[in-house]
Order: structure tokens, then C-alpha cells, then sequence
């Protein structure tokens, strides 16, 4: 019986051509080889598995190769090859300094460096690990380092080059190796199943690539695994079953049921992943990362960042044409909060099943998406020759941009009868047979009054919502808002009278105060603007949260102002003061411009002439 020989050593790279992934490194070796211009310390860093060591045993071997070839490589037929390939070589040394890592493992190592080769060139000294060595081995380590002899040459690998000190590091030649592609693992995969007689399908190796993390040797363990569990024939269900990865398709599935807003088929998907035995942390990673690739997805130019195979990267791409970027930042906020509260649930499967309740209401508020019926009541109009008794005329509502602004009524009152059944105690609304005719010179922001939703006492439109916007987006609905409201008229810039402005001021922070939103309305209140220019005002707050909270805001606040005040110029600022008032603190352009202007007038001058503006 033939003694087994892993995979990872059987196909270990022997020349700088065979190694995989690394090609910018094995090119400068060569053409240091090729000029003669090797340094005498090298330093090869970065992941596991992704070829240090090799290179370092290829370029030890090869610098010693009496006959190098024309490709710079090394003819493994000459004496000091032969007896490399058979770890007989008397000039290359190898020291694991895990292992060997005190002071006086690199005083012998200093003491061997004396004696020069009794063949070849050089004596070539590989430390793997080096970050492992001691304080003192290192400081033992500088001055052989700094001034070999000719005749020695240093290779110093590790995974972990922050743990070195700088002065070694100086005295290096330094090389970072980065992760292998997975479609550089996958092709070498593919020969190395072809040199074992293995038929693999091409999306079990990509999946094996994917599990590798980048480390080629990793990969090549994976799939000794593989065969031994699969035999000769490895198949994609065969990978994802040993190595417990959940199938692209149910990621598939749920996004499918989160677009079209069906909560039970979800819950159903992710108690079949359950069942199988995954875990809902993995699964909502995995989720997460799902959602990443279609968001990768909805540009050309970024879809090469997709690490599948083409068959998987077209499925993403039909998928990605049902999504919209804003949901897609919505769902993977929700799949971050999940993932960061999952350890700390005391009912992790309910925490991820409501994130998955969560994610369907979020999808079922896409553009052209037909909401629930449940949600919207429908009642029969009324017939003309019935009386319905006389009822308040309440006027459509037209909705502030900000969250916290109320309704506000148009001067155009939509003509509805509010209609109370005596018998019981809710409220019905009765929606007229025939609206009266739009004259032709009424304007398309009329028109769009006339449509909006009718506000009855107790019913959801008083607070500003409209049955058919449940679910929706908030980006969605502000839009539509947008859109319902009255334009104004262009241009007006009246002067501003500072008692209005104040009026006003307290005005809009008491609508804050009454939605809720204390934090903003005590801000407002605390703080009084001030009119520093004709069109300019001037908040002067007393810290960093407080203009955090207010940058959110000012949008509304500026909008508010200009339609009260009747002037579309107005522009808000804020200057942060500490509560003493003794020390102004400079956080913005503006503020740090003021100061400059101060100190010299001139500069103030400079900029009219240029015409350069303030960033504020």
C-alpha cells in the first residue's frame, strides 16, 4: 500500500512559475536574479498559506543553481539542486523560530554565518516565523543582519509583520504576499483533480475556493477532504453538505419572498435551514452577505467584485434588476442589527425571525407593488337621491417635509361628508359619487389637492398618513409628499423682520415638542437665532451634539423659515460656543475664516476679488 501524500505537499510549487497568485513577487525575484542584484535580507510577509515559505525555498534553491535556465529558474539537475530536492543540501538551513526563539538559538545561528559554503555560492539562511523570536534574539539578530558576509544570504517569513521591531525591518528587503484569488484556487484546483483522476464540478471547486479564505494550501486540504468523503466524483451538493455551507439557492428564495413581502414563506425558509442544522447566526450573515452582492450587482462596473462562478453571477444579476438601492442599504441595516444583537438574545431564533418580518414590510413597499387589502377599507359611494346628514367640511392635508411637522391645511377644501353610524361608534368615510370639474386655469397643484387623502376625526390621516402609504418607504412617501404639496412663488425675498423670525422660530420648535421630538425642541428653544445679514441667521450653539442634531434638521428649519418669513434667500448657520462663552470653538470653515478676517482685513478683500465663496 502507497504511503498518502497530501495534496498541499504533493503539488507544492517547485519554480517561480508554478506559483499560484503571486505573480508581481516571483517577477521581481527573477529580474533580481537575472541582474545580479539580490539584496542579502529578505522579508516575506502576509497570510497563511499563500506561498512564503515556498518562494523562499524556490529563490534559495535557484540562487545556488550552477546552471540557471534562460527563464531564471533552476535546472533541478545539477548537483546542488539534486541534493536540495533530496533536503540533503549542506548551504540552505531552515529554522522554525516558534520554536527555536531565545537568544541562544541566534547566537548559533550567528556562529554557523562564520564559516563560508564548502560548495556553491551562497549559505542561505530561511527563519520561518520570525515574529516569534524573543527581544533579545532580535536585538542578538541586528548586527549579522546589517553586515552579513557576501557569501550569506537571509529569507525571514511571517504572518504577523507589526510584531517585528523597526530596526529589523530596515535591514529588509520586504515583500507582502496577498491573498490568492478564488479564481486562481479555483484553476488550480481544477489541474490538480485532473492530475488525481477526480471529476469535480466546477461550482464545488469555487465553493472550496470561497471556504479557503485566500490560503491555497487551505484549499488543498479542503479538497483531500472532499475526495475522501466523495470519491472520485465530487459534486456541488457534496461540498456544501460536508462542509455545513448553506446552498446559494435558499438565499435565492428568501430574497425572493422579502421582495414580494410574504412573511410565511420566509419563516418557512429559515425553519428548513434550521432543521438542517445551520445556524441563524450563520444564516443571517450569510443573508447579509447575499444582499452585498446585489447591491454589488447594480453597477457594470462593480460586478466583477463577485466572487462565483458566471452561472451564480448571472442569477444575481436578474435578481438585482427586481431591487432598488435604497432597500437594499434598508434590508442590510437590518441583517448589521441582527448580527450585533444575536448573542446577546435570549430567544435567538425569534430575534432573526423578526428581522425577516422586518426586511418582507420593507420590501413590500417597492414602487409599483400591490399593497395588502387588508390594509385598505372600501365604502360603497352614495347614491344622489340619498341624504346623508350635514357634516363638517374638513379640508385635504398636505404634509410637511419634515417627520415631525403636522398637517397643514390647503386653502382648497375637498367637499367629503363625514358620516357616523348611530349604531356603532366607528367613523366611516364616505366618498362622494362625482368630484366637481377642475376649471381648466386651476393649476396642477390643485388638481393634486383635490386627490389627497381625506381627513376624518379619528382616523390615520390625521396624523398626516394616507392608507396607501403604509409600508412604504420613507424616502418613498416624503417624495410623494413633495409632489402633493403647493409650490411657491418664485423669488421672494422680503425683508426679515427679527420679532417675526423669533415668533416663527418658537413656532416651528413647538411642533417638535408636540410629535415627540424633545431633543430637537429643547435645542431650538435653548438656543435663539440671530439675524447677522440681510438673508443670513445665525444659531450660536454650546456643543458638537447639538449641531449634529441640527445638521439633520436644517433643511426643514430653512424651508419653514423662507415660506413663513417670505424669503427664498435665507440661509441658516451655526457657530459652536462652550457654555461660558469665554472661549469660541472653531469647527467649521466659517467660523475659522471669521477668526482670520479679524486678524487681517485684507484677506477678506482677496476673496471678493477672486470670487471665492465660504464653504460652509
Amino acid at each position: 500500500m502507497n504511503q498518502f501524500v497530501v495534496s498541499a505537499r504533493k503539488y507544492r510549487p517547485a519554480t517561480f512559475d508554478t506559483v499560484v497568485g503571486q505573480a508581481q513577487i516571483t517577477s521581481t525575484l527573477k529580474n533580481a536574479i537575472r541582474n545580479n542584484h539580490l539584496a542579502q535580507s529578505f522579508l516575506f510577509c502576509g497570510p497563511r498559506g499563500v506561498g512564503k515559505t515556498t518562494c523562499a525555498r524556490i529563490l534559495a534553491k535557484t540562487i545556488n543553481c550552477q546552471f540557471i535556465t534562460d527563464a531564471n529558474e533552476a535546472c533541478n539537475q545539477c548537483e546542488s539542486c539534486v541534493s536540495f530536492n533530496n533536503g540533503q543540501s549542506l548551504n540552505i538551513f531552515e529554522l522554525d523560530a516558534a520554536s527555536n526563539n531565545s537568544v541562544d538559538d541566534i547566537r548559533n545561528l550567528v556562529e554557523q554565518v562564520r564559516f563560508s559554503p564548502a560548495s556553491g555560492k551562497y549559505k542561505i539562511y530561511i527563519i520561518d516565523e520570525v515574529h516569534m523570536l524573543s527581544p533579545s534574539a532580535f536585538n542578538a539578530f541586528l548586527k549579522t543582519l546589517e553586515e552579513p558576509p557576501s557569501y550569506a544570504i537571509f529569507i525571514l517569513a511571517t504572518t504577523e509583520k507589526h510584531k517585528i521591531i523597526p530596526t529589523i525591518l530596515s535591514r529588509c528587503q520586504i515583500f507582502d504576499f496577498n491573498r490568492i484569488q478564488v479564481e486562481d484556487i479555483a484553476n488550480h484546483l481544477a489541474f490538480v483533480a485532473g492530475k488525481e483522476g477526480v471529476d469535480a464540478e466546477t461550482d464545488a471547486l469555487h465553493i472550496i475556493a470561497q471556504k479557503a479564505d485566500g490560503a491555497l494550501r487551505d484549499s488543498l486540504s479542503i479538497f483531500d477532504q472532499i475526495v475522501s468523503f466523495a470519491g472520485n466524483k465530487v459534486s456541488y451538493k457534496d461540498v456544501i453538505d460536508n462542509l455545513n455551507i448553506l446552498d446559494y439557492d435558499y438565499y435565492f428564495r428568501v430574497t425572493d419572498n422579502i421582495l414580494n413581502g410574504n412573511i410565511p414563506s420566509s419563516l418557512l425558509i429559515f425553519n428548513e435551514i434550521l432543521s438542517n442544522g445551520f445556524d441563524g447566526h450563520t444564516f443571517i450573515n450569510g443573508l447579509a452577505a447575499h444582499l452585498r452582492d446585489l447591491l454589488v450587482c447594480q453597477d457594470a462596473s462593480t460586478i466583477q467584485l463577485l466572487e462565483v462562478n458566471n452561472a451564480i453571477k448571472e442569477r444575481y444579476g436578474e435578481q438585482s434588476k427586481k431591487t432598488a438601492v435604497p432597500l437594499l442599504l434598508n434590508l442590510l441595516d437590518i441583517c448589521n442589527r441582527c448580527d450585533i444583537d444575536y448573542k446577546a438574545s435570549k430567544n435567538q431564533r425569534l430575534h432573526v425571525e423578526l428581522a425577516l418580518i422586518r426586511m418582507c414590510s420593507a420590501g413590500n413597499s417597492l414602487p409599483g407593488e400591490k399593497k395588502n387589502p387588508e390594509l385598505i377599507t372600501t365604502v360603497p359611494p352614495v347614491k344622489k337621491e340619498q341624504s346623508a346628514p350635514a357634516g363638517p367640511i374638513v379640508s385635504a392635508p398636505v404634509v410637511n417635509r419634515s417627520t415631525y411637522a403636522p398637517v397643514v391645511e390647503t386653502p382648497y377644501p375637498t367637499p367629503v361628508l363625514a358620516q357616523t353610524n348611530p349604531t356603532e361608534e366607528k367613523t366611516v368615510v364616505v366618498i362622494p359619487e362625482a368630484i366637481p370639474e377642475v376649471p381648466a386655469e386651476k393649476t396642477k397643484t390643485e388638481e393634486k389637492v383635490k386627490e389627497a387623502p381625506v381627513v376624518v376625526k379619528g382616523s390615520s390621516a390625521m396624523m398626516g398618513i394616507s392608507l396607501s402609504s403604509i409600508g412604504k418607504p420613507k424616502e418613498e412617501t416624503k417624495n410623494e409628499f413633495d409632489s402633493a404639496a403647493p409650490k411657491k412663488e418664485p423669488n421672494f425675498n422680503f425683508k426679515i423682520d427679527e420679532n417675526e423670525m423669533q415668533t416663527f422660530w418658537d413656532e416651528f420648535a413647538e411642533r417638535y415638542n408636540k410629535s415627540g421630538g424633545h431633543q430637537i425642541y429643547t435645542t431650538l428653544i435653548m438656543n435663539k437665532p440671530t439675524l447677522i445679514a440681510e438673508n443670513e441667521i445665525e444659531l450660536v450653539i454650546h456643543n458638537m451634539a447639538q449641531d449634529l442634531i441640527l445638521q439633520e434638521e436644517k433643511p426643514d428649519i430653512m424651508d419653514f423659515l423662507r415660506s413663513k418669513l417670505k424669503n427664498d434667500n435665507i440661509l441658516l448657520t451655526t457657530r459652536i460656543v462652550d457654555k461660558s462663552g469665554s472661549k469660541e470653538l472653531l469647527y467649521n470653515p466659517k467660523d475659522k475664516y471669521r477668526v482670520m478676517k479679524e486678524q487681517n482685513p485684507s484677506i477678506d478683500e482677496l476673496r471678493i476679488r477672486l470670487g471665492l465663496e465660504i464653504d460652509y
